[in-house]
């Protein structure tokens, strides 16, 4: 599953080196910064909300993102 999380803020070279397994893009209006990639399942997403909490970043959403066809087995 994919999942697109948004924090509030833009994260500097050492808080984007905790999430080097997903892709980050930085927004302007409002200021915030994306994490969108891959997460295994249930427990590795309650890891990422943990470390998010754990580094005193101010989660503002959690998406699951549509399945890609291109990623089905047949």
């Amino acid at each position: 599953m994919h999942y697109e999380v948004r924090v509030r803020g833009r994260l500097n070279r050492t808080l984007a080196s905790e999430f080097e397994e997903l892709a980050l893009a930085a927004r302007v209006a409002p200021v915030e910064t994306v994490l969108s990639g891959p997460v295994e399942d249930q427990a590795a997403l309650h890891g990422l909300l943990r470390r998010i909490e754990s580094l005193g970043l101010e989660l503002l959403e959690v998406r699951r993102l549509p399945a890609d066809p291109a990623d089905d087995d047949g």
